[in-house]
C-alpha cells in the first residue's frame, strides 16, 4: 500500500506533485492500492477549499486514487493511542513552559513525574503536553536511494506527541495513520527524513511489526514557476510536465518523450538522483511542444474553443516558434478577430475583403489569389501582404498556403 499525503496549506508545487506521481506509478508496478491522505492536522494552517483543488490537480494527471480520508477523521483513534501508551509508561506528560517545552535535545525535566504530580497538575488547570519516551538503541532503517541510515536515541529525543489543545503533532498522526492503512512502502521528500525515525519508534513503541520501504527523493530547487497552479496558467499541460518530472527523476530514461503508461513499464526508483535537482523551465517547455505535437488535432483545437481536426492542425503549424498553449493561443486568436485595416495595407485589404466575399470556395491559396488578382488587377507582390494581414492579423508566420488549407472553411469570418 503507498500513500500521498499533501498538507492543504497552499498551493501544490512540483515537488510534491513529483512525490504523487512516483508513489502512483509505483504502486501500479507492484499492482498494489494508492492512497490520498489529506494532512490536515495543523487546522490554523489550512486553507479552505485546498483539499479540493489537490483532487482536482491528481485528476488532471489522471493518478487515480483507490481511497482518500483527511488525518483529522482518525482524530479520537490517535487520541486514544496517545493515553495508550501512557498508561504503558511509554510516554509521559510534559509540563515544561513552551520555550522549554520546544527546545531539543529535551532537558528530561518531567520524564519522572509522580501519579501524585499528575494529579496535581490536572487539579490546577495548567497546560501540558504528551511525550514519547526516546528509544533506547539506535534506530536504522534503510532508504532506497540514500542507503542505510541509522539515528541516535538523542536524535530520536522525548519529542511530543500530543499537543496542548489535545491534538496529536504531525509526527503522531503520520505514524499512527500510516499503521492502521498497512502502508508498506513511504515515497516522499528529503525534508521529511528527520521525521522517519520518530514514525518508525511511534510505530514500533505501539507494537506495530510490519516491515516498511522507504525512498526519500532529492529536492527540486524551487523557483517562482514551482507551482502547478502557475504552470497551467502558462499554458504546460499535464502530460508534458508528468514526463518532465519523471525525466529528471530518471536521467537514464529509454527515451525523452513519453506517457506515463509507458513509464510504468521501465522506471526504476533506483535511479534517482542523489542530490538536489534545478528546475528547467526552457526544458519543460520544449517537452511540452513535443506533447502538443502528440495531441489529437480535434482535441487540440478544443484548447481554442473548437472541435475542428482542421483547427489543430492550423496550431501545429505555429509549434515550430511556440511552445505552450498560451502561446499558441496568441496565433490563432488574432486570425479570427476583427482585422486591422490601419495600416499601409488598410486600402488593399478592404478591396480584397469585399472580393472574397463575393467570390466562390476555392480549394487551394493558389486559386484564390489569381482570382483577386484577376478582379483587382494586383500583381502577386502587391497581395501579399495585404492578403496574410486579412487572414492572419500579422506580417508574419508559417506558410500562407498552409495556413489557408486549414481555415478555407472559414474564410468569410477569417477575412472580416
Amino acid at each position: 500500500m503507498l500513500r500521498f499525503a499533501p498538507s492543504p496549506t497552499g498551493d501544490m508545487h512540483i515537488d510534491n506533485l513529483r512525490v504523487a506521481i512516483l508513489n502512483y506509478l509505483i504502486a501500479q508496478q507492484k499492482n498494489d492500492q494508492f492512497l490520498v491522505r489529506i494532512d490536515d492536522t495543523d487546522s490554523q494552517c489550512t486553507i479552505e477549499g485546498k483539499d479540493t483543488e489537490i483532487m482536482m490537480i491528481l485528476e488532471k494527471f489522471a493518478l487515480k486514487h483507490d481511497g482518500v480520508f483527511h488525518q483529522s477523521e482518525h482524530l479520537k483513534l490517535q487520541q486514544t493511542l496517545a493515553l495508550r501508551l501512557l498508561k504503558e509508561e511509554k510516554a509521559f506528560v510534559c509540563q515544561c513552559s513552551q520555550d522549554s517545552a520546544t527546545t531539543e535535545p529535551y532537558s528530561g525535566h518531567c520524564e519522572e513525574l509522580t501519579p501524585k504530580d499528575y494529579r496535581a497538575l490536572k487539579e490546577s488547570g495548567n497546560p501540558f503536553v504528551v511525550r514519547i519516551k526516546k528509544p533506547t538503541n539506535t534506530i536504522i532503517f534503510h532508504d532506497k536511494i540514500k542507503g542505510d541510515i541509522p539515528t541516535t536515541p538523542d536524535e530520536v529525543d522525548s519529542f511530543i506527541i500530543l499537543k496542548e489543545d489535545g491534538k496529536p503533532t504531525y509526527n503522531f498522526a503520520s505514524a499512527v495513520d500510516d499503521m492502521i492503512k498497512n502502508i508498506n512502502t513511504i515515497i516522499r521528500r528529503e525534508e521529511n527524513l528527520p521525521n522517519t525515525a520518530k514514525q518508525i519508534h511511534i510505530q514500533n513503541s505501539l507494537g506495530y511489526e510490519e516491515k516498511t520501504s522507504y525512498a526519500h527523493i532529492p529536492t527540486i530547487i524551487e523557483n517562482e514557476a514551482s507551482s502547478v497552479k502557475w504552470l497551467f496558467e502558462q499554458g504546460f499541460i499535464p502530460d508534458a510536465i508528468l514526463n518532465y518530472l519523471l525525466l529528471i527523476s530518471n536521467p537514464n530514461a529509454p527515451k525523452e518523450i513519453f506517457t506515463l503508461p509507458e513509464a510504468i513499464e521501465w522506471f526504476e526508483l533506483k535511479s534517482l538522483p542523489r542530490t538536489t535537482i534545478e528546475f528547467e523551465i526552457e526544458k519543460l517547455r520544449a517537452i511540452n511542444r513535443e506533447h502538443l505535437k502528440l495531441m489529437d488535432n480535434k482535441e487540440l483545437s478544443t484548447l481554442f474553443d473548437f472541435a475542428d481536426e482542421d483547427i489543430g492542425k492550423l496550431a501545429k503549424l505555429y509549434l515550430e516558434e511556440c511552445g505552450t498553449i498560451n502561446e499558441l493561443e496568441e496565433k490563432i486568436r488574432p486570425i479570427f478577430k476583427p482585422k486591422n485595416f490601419d495600416n499601409e495595407w488598410g486600402d488593399t485589404m478592404k478591396i480584397v475583403e469585399e472580393i472574397i466575399f463575393e467570390a466562390p470556395a476555392f480549394e487551394t491559396l493558389e486559386m484564390l489569389q489569381n482570382y483577386i488578382s484577376t478582379q483587382a488587377g494586383l500583381t502577386e507582390e502587391q497581395l501579399q501582404q495585404p492578403l496574410r494581414h486579412l487572414l492572419t492579423n500579422t506580417s508574419q508566420g508559417p506558410n500562407l498556403s498552409e495556413i489557408y488549407t486549414h481555415i478555407k472553411a472559414y474564410i468569410l469570418e477569417v477575412a472580416s
